[in-house]
């Protein structure tokens, strides 16, 4: 049983996470109190708070690392079980899809951010490379995402013909590619410059622009466009 002193029940009214998001909003709440709420009681030895502060703790107090934690991660925590690991890799996934469907309800893509919109949560919380490609119909609508790629924690091998091959099939016009730096630095690597500039001059063969290649490291990006690499 969970100490009387330990119980949520017990904190004043004031202090208590759900309350607290009852009168006022959830953007009141700290992080360790969201993760208060989904944790929803403690232990006999810790509160909830107590534990979400631990959990965070363990993502160095990052949300970005927090959604990378897996399932049996979260467990290393003392009292977060199964069942409240599940939750909180839940609500996690469930702010990933929010964050995506946010950039596919976008009718054009004009800038980079546009792009970044939609990949950002596909590649943010990976822990390996991995490549997306967005293709786009003649007025820069986009007509489907994929993943085509995946490497390990410092380089992934993206098949060119592939990348064509599925944009014919798309009936794509332009395409715009992305892929992550597990390691957090979002500069390109020189993999990364030739593996551009020969899938552009490729794509130009069959009338295909390729519009962009962003890259996502650690929480932020950076666009070949946007720093004239392309």
């Amino acid at each position: 049983m969970e100490k009387i002193s330990n119980s949520i029940k017990n904190w004043s009214e004031d202090d208590r996470p759900r309350e607290k998001m009852l009168q006022r909003t959830a953007s009141a709440l700290t992080d360790a109190e969201l993760l208060t709420i989904l944790i929803s009681s403690g232990t006999r030895e810790k509160s909830a708070l107590e534990l979400a502060r631990e959990i965070l703790a363990l993502a160095h107090n990052n949300l970005q690392e927090l959604g990378r934690l897996s399932i049996a991660e979260l467990q290393k925590v003392k009292g977060i079980g199964e069942a409240r690991a599940i939750t909180i890799a839940a609500a996690m996934e469930l702010g990933r899809r929010r964050q995506l469907s946010e950039g596919l309800d976008r009718q054009t893509f004009t800038e980079s951010k546009h792009s970044a919109q939609v990949v950002m949560p596909l590649l943010q919380d990976l822990t390996y490379e991995a490549m997306c490609v967005l293709y786009l119909n003649p007025a820069n609508r986009m007509i489907r995402h994929e993943i085509i790629s995946s490497g390990g924690l410092t380089a992934t091998v993206a098949d060119i013909r592939i990348i064509l091959k599925n944009a014919l099939l798309n009936n794509a016009s332009s395409l715009i590619i992305a892929h992550n730096h597990p390691s957090g630095n979002k500069q390109p690597s020189q993999e990364d410059i030739q593996l551009t500039r020969k899938l552009k001059e490729s794509a130009a063969f069959m009338d295909i622009k390729l519009l962009d290649h962003i890259i996502i490291a650690a929480g932020n990006y950076l666009s070949f466009a946007d720093e004239g690499l392309l």
